[in-house]
């Protein structure tokens, strides 16, 4: 005879009582989530992991120091039975169905009256999975089939055809350093949502593709500057397109805010009176060394690190960098835009005092498939980047990080 399905239901525990029996890492998984739906949470265990110790530290859940003891379950309305004994378990889980407690036992799921399914969340929808077949038990299968679903509402590939999300306005995404899978989930969303895109140069151009063909996607680049100056173009575009009624994004690589312009974008939105939405990107300052085998900063090393702007020269009276305070710190140096100013870079920092000697690495095109590192000296970076004809956008390393990672050793 075929097993009946579970019904699915979604438990309402703000400040009705849950017993968790047992500290180890199923208490560890699953604390967070009956903490986060405000229930009245007590731990009964000789022993929690320190992350289970954190949460009764923190007030979170109270901790009774001690193995299970018939009548611990009383006047609870849900029970987590994870203890190592199963005697205890089995203990456990008969004072649940005599007290009509609804009861999941990690140990042995049949004797369960209640199952915990796969779960996740995307802007507002919990996704629950629970399969009843054959492969139910398997928690692999569960998850597969949550993570499945999860994705495609975060990534917008999974969407009602008649109740397609829109955000109204505009959205600032950073795109990350080039690479389309390094875009923050929420970047992704809200482009799959976009009527329009005004894209930059050096964001995840890939991305671009994966488009539905009514969106309309402008190369920022590209747009009619006239008697205007191209960032107040941008800017005029954003909020034309936005007072249509459109969805817009701003595609910017790295992050908004990392010499990416976007403040001077967020005033001129809230001038006209346009909602704005800023979604965080991955600078490529951090993640083109990662993904060459540079840290930033690394223990013995490199106790800091500083990004600097090298589109101007050191010598150009517009620089607002202090160079000669760079010369003197200790740790990392990140120079973004900087490819045709590195030589006199170089010069500078030398001249007060940094060693000629200090590692140096060019980043080109970093996390695309076209990545390429070079690695110098500041004695030799000028004519090195020339010689090997490196070209923008590189990210450039100054430091003895550079000579920490594998690739150093190669």
């Amino acid at each position: 005879m075929a097993e009946n399905p579970a019904y699915p239901v979604g438990l309402r525990l703000t400040g009705r009582r849950v017993v968790v029996l047992g500290g180890g890492q199923v208490a560890q998984r699953r604390l967070p989530a009956l903490i986060a739906a405000g229930a009245d949470i007590t731990l009964v265990s000789p022993e929690a992991t320190p992350s289970v110790e954190a949460m009764a530290d923190a007030g979170e859940i109270t901790w009774e120091r001690r193995p299970y003891a018939e009548g611990d379950l009383a006047n609870a309305w849900y029970a987590l039975i994870a203890t190592t004994s199963p005697e205890a378990n089995t203990a456990a889980s008969a004072e649940a169905e005599a007290n009509r407690v609804w009861c999941v036992r990690a140990d042995d799921a049949d004797q369960a009256t209640a199952w915990t399914p796969a779960t996740g969340h995307s802007e507002g929808v919990t996704v629950a999975v629970l399969t009843t077949d054959a492969r139910g038990r398997d928690p692999r299968h569960t998850a597969a089939i949550r993570d499945a679903v999860v994705a495609g509402l975060r990534d917008g590939t999974l969407v009602a055809p008649h109740h397609r999300t829109r955000t109204p306005g505009v959205a600032l995404v950073g795109g990350g350093p080039g690479d389309p899978d390094l875009i923050t989930v929420r970047g992704r969303r809200l482009l799959a949502e976009a009527d329009v895109v005004i894209a930059d140069r050096l964001g995840p151009r890939d991305l671009l593709a994966e488009l539905p063909p009514h969106v309309e996607v402008i190369d920022a680049a590209k747009i009619p500057y006239g008697r205007y100056m191209a960032q107040e173009a941008i800017n005029n575009a954003l909020i034309e397109h936005a007072k249509q009624g459109k969805s817009v994004v701003r595609l910017k690589g790295g992050d908004p805010y990392v010499y990416g312009r976007g403040m001077e974008e967020v005033q001129a939105l809230a001038e006209a009176g346009i909602p704005c939405t800023v979604v965080p990107g991955i600078s490529s300052s951090i993640s083109v060394p990662g993904a060459a085998g540079i840290p930033v900063t690394h223990r013995g090393v490199a106790h800091e690190f500083t990004v600097v702007s090298g589109h101007v020269a050191p010598d150009d009276e517009r620089s607002l960098v202090d160079w000669p305070s760079l010369a003197k710190l200790t740790g990392t140096l990140v120079v973004l835009m900087g490819v045709d100013k590195i030589g006199k870079i170089a010069e500078t920092l030398i001249a007060h005092g940094k060693p000629a000697d200090t590692p140096v690495a060019l980043v080109q095109e970093g996390t695309t498939a076209a990545q390429r590192r070079v690695d110098a000296t500041l004695a030799t970076v000028g004519e090195t980047a020339r010689a090997q004809d490196v070209k923008p956008p590189a990210v450039i390393v100054i430091g003895a990080v550079v000579t920490v990672g594998p690739e150093a050793l190669a």
